[in-house]
C-alpha cells in the first residue's frame, strides 16, 4: 500500500514539476519525510527529479537554450555541491523562511511591475545558478529560485521548460553524487519501487505536456507566478 501511495505522489509531482519547471521536490520532500529520514528522502526525490529533468528535455527539446543552460548550470553545479555538503550544518527552518519571504516578495513585485524583464546577462545567469544550485543541494529545493530568474527572462513555454530541465539535470547530477559519496542509500522498498516510479514519472510528464499545449503563452508566466506564490507561502507560513 505504501508503494501505491508513493506512486500517486510521483505522478502528481511529475505533472506539476513539468508544467511549472519546479515543484517536484517541494511536493514530495515534506510528505516523504513523514516516513523516511532526511538523507534517504533527498536521495529518493533527487532520483525522481533527475528523471523528471530528463523527460522535460526529451519532451520539449525544441526549446533548448544552451546559453542559459551553461550560464546557470556551471555555477549551479558548484553551488549544489557546497549546499549538499552543508545539509546537516545549517538550520533548515531559518533558510526556508528566508526563501519563502524572497519568493512572496518577488511575486508581489511582479504584480506591481507586470512588465518587468531581466536581461539575459552572464551576471544574472550565474547568480540564478548559484542560488538555485545551493538550495537544491542543501534541501533538495532549488527549482522555485531558478524559476524566478527564468520567468524574468520571459521565455517561450517550450524554451522555459526545456531549459529549466537541462539546468536542473546538471545540478541534480552533482548533488546525487554527493549524497551517494556521503553514504546515503535507499531502503529496499524504495529501490525496487523504482521499477514503477520511473515510468510513472514519465507518464506524469506526458500528461503535463498535453496540458501545457492548451495554456496560452501570454498566460504561462501568470501560471508560474501563481505557483511561486503558493510555494513561497508554504515555506514562510507552514514549514
Amino acid at each position: 500500500m505504501e508503494t501505491a501511495y508513493i506512486t500517486i505522489l510521483v505522478l502528481i509531482a511529475s505533472m506539476v514539476g513539468t508544467m511549472t519547471g519546479f515543484g517536484t521536490s517541494t511536493i514530495m520532500v515534506p510528505i516523504l519525510l513523514l516516513f523516511s529520514p532526511l538523507p534517504q528522502t533527498l536521495l529518493f526525490v533527487g532520483i525522481i527529479h533527475w528523471f523528471g529533468d530528463l523527460w522535460k528535455i526529451l519532451l520539449f527539446k525544441k526549446g533548448l537554450n544552451w546559453k542559459l543552460i551553461l550560464g546557470f548550470g556551471i555555477s549551479g553545479i558548484i553551488a549544489s555541491y557546497v549546499g549538499a555538503s552543508l545539509t546537516f550544518r545549517i538550520s533548515e527552518r531559518i533558510l526556508m523562511k528566508i526563501l519563502g519571504g524572497f519568493l512572496l516578495s518577488y511575486v508581489i513585485f511582479l504584480f506591481l511591475k507586470p512588465g518587468f524583464r531581466l536581461a539575459k546577462s552572464k551576471r544574472n545567469m550565474i547568480g540564478g545558478g548559484v542560488l538555485s544550485g545551493f538550495f537544491a543541494g542543501i534541501f533538495g529545493v532549488g527549482g522555485a529560485v531558478r524559476a524566478t530568474f527564468l520567468t524574468a527572462f520571459d521565455l517561450p513555454k517550450a524554451m522555459y521548460i526545456a531549459t529549466a530541465g537541462s539546468i536542473a539535470l546538471l545540478i541534480d547530477s552533482a548533488r546525487l553524487v554527493t549524497y551517494l559519496r556521503g553514504g546515503t542509500r535507499l531502503e529496499p522498498m524504495l529501490l525496487w519501487g523504482m521499477i514503477v516510479f520511473i515510468p510513472v514519472s514519465f507518464l506524469g510528464a506526458k500528461i503535463a505536456k498535453r496540458i501545457v499545449n492548451y495554456v496560452p503563452q501570454k498566460s504561462f508566466r501568470l501560471v508560474i507566478t501563481i505557483f511561486l506564490a503558493l510555494i513561497g507561502l508554504y515555506f514562510l507560513v507552514i514549514r
